[in-house]
């Protein structure tokens, strides 16, 4: 009985201080009188006044009369109330239209300095195969250039991976750039970026978040790749909460993320060709902030997403800038303030036939590996690592 009365008493102290911010007041000698009782009134009476008070506060914020539209809400608090769900805080999609506060916001330990944690093994890959890296790259080479008219053969060269990163006219009425030159996709589809591409290699084209999706694929195949993976950029908006200044006309959705496709040339097959890819050390889904409104940065994780995949040496940034020179990379684009390429420099450090970062006996003992196929008469036909067509696109499992 005494345990039932001290809940009892600790819950009417929380409704007192509760009632006590609704009306502004400092202490509960305050409420009191705000509510009209005497300080000689029974407990219980207090109790069920409180009770009821606090009932008729809420009813009045939820039917606030429509001409006070300067209401601003603060939190999902007030919506709260009555709800079905067992953990009502969960609900970031009213969180989000009342603060701003994207839900990727809470999502923990997406950075590259803190998502291995608690994954040793993984991390120790991840810092090996780093450190192969970067002691195999190339010193960053640069080269200003208008795309429009540049011929991509005087790069008298081959690349195993091809960046693309163009100024679509969608970051212009999304993320109000305004300082540059725009391209459509009818342009885009005219770059030559088969000319440049190794008999196996792969293309990544960011593609924004809306009719990009579906002509980027288009300028797979005109390149002669075909799509393979598509890697997701889940934008948060720690740093500066908030909803859209400019959307989409045709969204129906508060578009916060953007896509990037992945193609493929040749044949690659994951169980086979470790010595060019590595499969499944990342994710196809990056979590990061994103840029200031007019900027038109992307995350520097899908540098390490396609260094960590593909081992080729010959790496290719198409519209690349200033920010995005990087070691082992070959940055040209028209927002670029100076160059230093020289075709001949270039193809000499490939002349010794290291066209790949190689492996190492612990990297090839810590990296995920598919499972060897299945033989053809086994039941259940093909293995999960390789299919009958034996291309790295056609396959179904996790492999390499």
């Amino acid at each position: 009985m005494c345990d039932m009365l001290k809940e009892l008493r600790q819950r009417s102290q929380k409704r007192k201080k509760l009632l006590a911010q609704t009306f502004g007041v400092s202490n509960v000698d305050e409420l009191r009188q705000a509510l009209g009782t005497s300080v000689e009134a029974p407990a219980k009476k207090v109790f069920r006044e409180s009770t009821v008070q606090e009932e008729r506060v809420q009813e009045k914020i939820v039917t606030e009369d429509a001409s006070t539209d300067e209401l601003v809400y603060t939190d999902s608090s007030t919506f709260l109330k009555g709800t079905q769900s067992s953990n009502p805080h969960n609900d970031y999609c009213q969180h989000f239209v009342d603060t701003g506060q994207r839900p990727q916001n809470f999502i923990r330990d997406v950075g590259l300095a803190d998502r291995f944690e608690e994954y040793p093994k993984l991390r120790e890959l991840i810092k090996l195969k780093d450190d192969l890296i970067a002691h195999t790259a190339t010193p960053p080479m640069y080269l200003k250039t208008d795309l429009q008219t540049f011929d991509m053969k005087e790069l008298n060269s081959k690349f195993d991976v091809i960046l693309v990163e163009p100024p679509l006219e969608e970051y212009q009425r999304t993320m109000g750039v305004t300082n540059m030159q725009f391209w459509g996709w009818d342009q885009i589809m005219q770059l030559d970026i088969g000319e440049v591409a190794a008999t196996r290699s792969f293309v990544f084209l960011w593609c924004g978040s809306s009719e990009g999706l579906d002509m980027g694929r288009f300028c797979l195949r005109k390149w002669g790749f075909r799509r393979c993976e598509d890697i997701c950029w889940i934008r948060t908006n720690i740093n500066n909460p908030g909803h859209s200044k400019n959307l989409e006309p045709k969204a129906v959705f508060q578009r916060t993320k953007e896509h990037c496709l992945m193609g493929i040339k040749g044949t690659v097959r994951r169980s086979t060709d470790g010595d060019f890819i590595h499969a499944n050390v990342d994710i196809d889904l990056i979590i990061s902030e994103e840029p200031e409104y007019g900027s038109l940065e992307k995350p520097v994780e899908i540098f390490h997403i396609i260094e960590h995949f593909c081992l080729g040496r010959r790496r290719l940034h198409v519209f690349g800038r200033d920010s995005t020179i990087r070691p082992g990379w070959l940055t040209v684009g028209p927002e670029l303030t100076n160059s230093n390429f020289n075709a001949e420099l270039y193809a000499s450090y490939f002349s010794s036939g290291q066209a790949t970062t190689g492996c190492t006996e612990r990297i090839e003992a810590l990296r995920p590996k598919s499972p060897p196929p299945k033989g053809k008469g086994a039941p259940g036909g093909r293995g999960r690592g390789g299919s009958s067509r034996g291309g790295f696109s056609r396959g179904r499992g996790r492999g390499r």
